[in-house]
């Protein structure tokens, strides 16, 4: 049965003892996992997921507020459709993996992992895992909604990236 109280690990905790170890919180009342393959190389879907002042500009879902470098444990505050995200960087592995752990409404706690796993030179499958805490949490928000988000912003990462000049400008780059 789930607990309607479930608070989850401290920040702290989440961040250092799940996010960083490539887990996430299997206690959350919500949890998603959706995969799409991505017929760009993973240096392209890469650069739009790092990208993220530029995120607008194919997400359209989603802004960055505040980023400074992308690197492990330097934060960034982030918005996803109204709500504010004080977010970590947990994990970033270029062209493999980019995590971080996230705080919105001042009480419900996320793990947010972006898998790429290439399958040849030109095509990449993408993973978008998260857990997501918080009391009362599953009154308002459900596991297949958190899945129907992840869907949508896949399919918006994999028209970007297949459509981009920038899969050929990186394919070209890698050539030289």
């Amino acid at each position: 049965m789930m607990n309607l109280l479930y608070t989850g690990p401290s920040t702290a905790d989440l961040h250092e003892n799940y996010s960083k170890k490539g887990r996430l919180d299997e206690n959350a009342q919500v949890r998603s996992a959706s995969t799409v393959v991505i017929d760009a190389p993973a240096a392209t879907i890469w650069h739009l997921l790092t990208d993220m002042r530029n995120w607008p500009n194919w997400r359209t879902d989603a802004e960055v507020l505040e980023l400074g470098e992308i690197r492990v444990d330097a934060p960034f505050v982030w918005k996803l459709h109204s709500s504010k995200i004080k977010a970590v960087f947990a994990t970033v592995t270029p062209e493999r993996e980019l995590a971080w752990t996230g705080v919105s409404m001042g009480i419900m706690k996320a793990i947010d992992r972006l898998l790429l796993v290439p399958e040849s030179a030109n095509r990449t499958r993408v993973t978008m895992e998260e857990s997501l805490a918080g009391p009362l949490l599953p009154l308002f928000f459900t596991s297949e909604k958190l899945r129907a988000g992840h869907d949508a912003m896949l399919a918006m990462l994999k028209t970007a990236a297949e459509s981009s000049t920038l899969a050929m400008e990186v394919d070209r780059s890698v050539v030289a």
